[in-house]
């Protein structure tokens, strides 16, 4: 196949703003993780599959297979579509008070 330029698990990126090593970013309506720490307008390769362990909203329980939402004002994934992007899905129970979950990335029907 003449046309594969990559298998896309990790793309080089340019971080929006700055991210610690681990931590969820957005460009555009791309999702990835952070695979080092980076300062805005600086290269970072961002990892686009897999599970991990991001901050959450408090006060809302997640339950597996449940739609998350990445929330880019508070930098957190939260179950609440409005004004937010379709990340993944939760890969783990969650519950109200807990600050982080665990989520599957990639977008599902």
């Amino acid at each position: 196949m003449k046309n594969f330029v990559q298998n896309g698990d990790n793309l080089d990126l340019v971080a929006p703003y700055d991210v610690a090593s681990g931590a969820g970013f957005l460009v555009g309506s791309l999702f990835a993780v952070a695979s080092a720490a980076a300062l805005s307008g600086a290269a970072v390769v961002g990892v686009t599959v897999g599970v991990f362990t991001l901050a959450k909203a408090t006060g809302e329980s997640w339950t597996v297979g449940a739609k998350l939402y990445w929330d880019n004002a508070n930098k957190r994934l939260t179950t609440t579509s409005t004004s937010n992007t379709l990340v993944g899905v939760a890969a783990k129970a969650a519950g109200s008070s807990d600050t982080s979950g665990n989520i599957k990335l990639g977008v599902v029907a």
